[in-house]
């Protein structure tokens, strides 16, 4: 397995470095440091979306065809480690990494032509109803109906942990439009107007102090059949197929090593601590399995195979080490943590905030990334998918 850069790549990497250089603004760089959210505000995220939809480098993942850049897995990985290197905040993935394939693989030649140009462009923000009330990770149990009505669906239920639906204004959804021997069957999946009446949005504040996610309700909400991606029924399967592109498709270790950088410049003053010293090398070695893992992943879809439950081992490990990083966090501040900053999110203060700036985000960040490992597929789905796939459970 080849995991070194060609001459091309290296110089792709040097194309990167550049335009960052010349795009990504130092107001940028604050606003996404001091995020304690799991995705990046429209206002933080938006300008450099722009910057990189004029460049036509938004959708990494996306054929020429359909408005990507047509680039490899290699160049994918070093586009997404040097933004992540430089500070640069992630676009929102919900239209890019999750609908857009989706639409790609599956949707008509009118619902490719209409959304996919829109989300490029940052047109539509999406969020995606997957889980309810009664259906987490036991996704197949979802009640959230829609019942044919003339050349409607009318939809009524209830999404939770609905991420960015205050930002939102679509929502790509699994719906039961029928029933069947198993509950996998009769799942359709829908694109939805966050603007139509029936919709309502109620606010869940996280345990960090943000307003991230919410639960949204679907009073007779009219969708049109158009709405219906691939065939009705088949939702499920579909959902799978998006759920690859969320586990799969991130490169997490160069943003957890600035993260661990930056930790390093708050404990300055506790250099001589050689416990602290331990902790840091620990987390550093961690890092490095989950980077090894990405181009174990890369490697293998540059040379055209899917890396399988790969994903899954990448996706449990990932999350683990966040949840180490954001630990340390808490035991570099010590009791610099109590003070408190209830206003959300950090980047509107006032630069005379109650600590320093830098530590201003590190207990939200703890508290929030507790569910790192339960949404996208809790560790224990992770862990069955291994034992299942890899080693013959």
């Amino acid at each position: 397995m080849d995991l070194s850069f060609s001459l091309a790549e290296t110089a792709f990497q040097t194309e990167v470095r550049d335009f960052i250089a010349a795009h990504l603004t130092a107001d940028i760089k604050r606003a996404w440091a001091l995020t304690s959210a799991f995705l990046a505000e429209p206002d933080v995220a938006g300008p450099w979306h722009r910057a990189l939809a004029t460049q036509g480098w938004v959708a990494p993942l996306w054929p020429r065809e359909n408005g990507g850049p047509g680039w490899t897995p290699a160049q994918h990985y070093i586009f997404e480690t040097e933004c992540a290197l430089a500070g640069a905040p992630p676009l929102a993935p919900l239209g890019i990494r999750m609908v857009g394939p989706v639409l790609i693989g599956f949707g008509s030649a009118a619902q490719k032509a209409h959304y996919l140009p829109r989300i490029l462009s940052g047109e539509d923000y999406w969020c995606q109803g997957y889980s309810e009330p009664g259906a987490g990770s036991d996704l197949a149990s979802l009640s959230t109906r829609a019942v044919h009505d003339g050349d409607d669906y009318l939809v009524n239920g209830s999404k939770i942990w609905t991420t960015h639906a205050h930002h939102a204004n679509r929502m790509f959804a699994l719906v039961r439009t029928g029933q069947g021997e198993r509950k996998q069957e009769g799942i359709s999946f829908l694109l939805i107007d966050m603007t139509a009446p029936g919709i309502s949005v109620r606010p869940i504040r996280t345990m960090g102090g943000d307003h991230d996610v919410n639960q949204v309700f679907f009073n007779d909400v009219r969708v049109p059949v158009a709405n219906l991606v691939g065939e009705e029924g088949k939702g499920w399967s579909y959902g799978k197929y998006l759920l690859e592109f969320e586990r799969g498709a991130g490169i997490a270790a160069a943003r957890m090593r600035v993260s661990l950088n930056r930790l390093r410049a708050i404990a300055l003053g506790a250099a001589g601590d050689p416990l602290l010293a331990a902790r840091f090398s620990e987390i550093e070695i961690d890092i490095d399995t989950v980077e090894m893992t990405e181009l174990r992943i890369m490697a293998s879809l540059q040379a055209g195979q899917n890396p399988g439950p790969v994903a899954s081992m990448l996706w449990l490990r990932t999350t683990e080490v966040k949840q180490a990083v954001t630990r340390l966090g808490v035991d570099v501040l010590g009791a610099d943590a109590l003070p408190s900053e209830p206003m959300r999110p950090f980047h509107r203060l006032n630069r005379h905030a109650v600590m320093d700036e830098d530590a201003l985000p590190v207990i939200p960040l703890h508290l929030n990334g507790r569910a790192e490992t339960i949404f996208g597929g809790t560790s224990e789905v992770q862990r069955e998918i291994i034992g299942k796939l890899m080693l013959g459970l």
